[in-house]
């Protein structure tokens, strides 16, 4: 079994940073791609970044240039540093792993997180 638990999101003005964090625990071989996700009520679940084994990163051309996604994976870790926020940024931020169970793929399963409120002011 795998458990996720995000940290760091709370009320910023806009213009301002938050770090968000997401941890993995339990038993698994390894972790596969690591992303962030964003909702408000009402709308569909958006892709804002993600991020392979290999570093190779993507995200929303909405948060290009304001946020940067990154792994520790001595850590089992994903981190979204979010810069310059802006109000339409105000969302429930989930993270989504794909993860390995055995070494075979497939084993491989997604989790997520259960979800941070970021609120950025004007």
């Amino acid at each position: 079994q795998v458990q996720l638990l995000e940290s760091g999101g709370g009320l910023v003005q806009a213009g301002g940073s938050l770090r968000l964090s997401c941890a993995a625990s339990g038993t698994f071989f390894k972790i596969d791609v690591m992303g962030w996700y964003r909702q408000v009520p009402g709308k569909q679940r958006e892709l804002v970044a993600t991020i392979t084994p290999d570093g190779i990163t993507n995200s929303a051309d909405s948060v290009k240039g304001r946020f940067t996604i990154s792994r520790d994976d001595a850590k089992n870790t994903v981190s979204l540093q979010m810069n310059d926020l802006k109000p339409e940024d105000t969302a429930v931020y989930y993270c989504d792993l794909i993860v390995w169970l055995r070494a075979t793929s497939t084993s491989r399963n997604e989790y997520w997180g259960q979800g941070t409120q970021v609120t950025v002011s004007s």
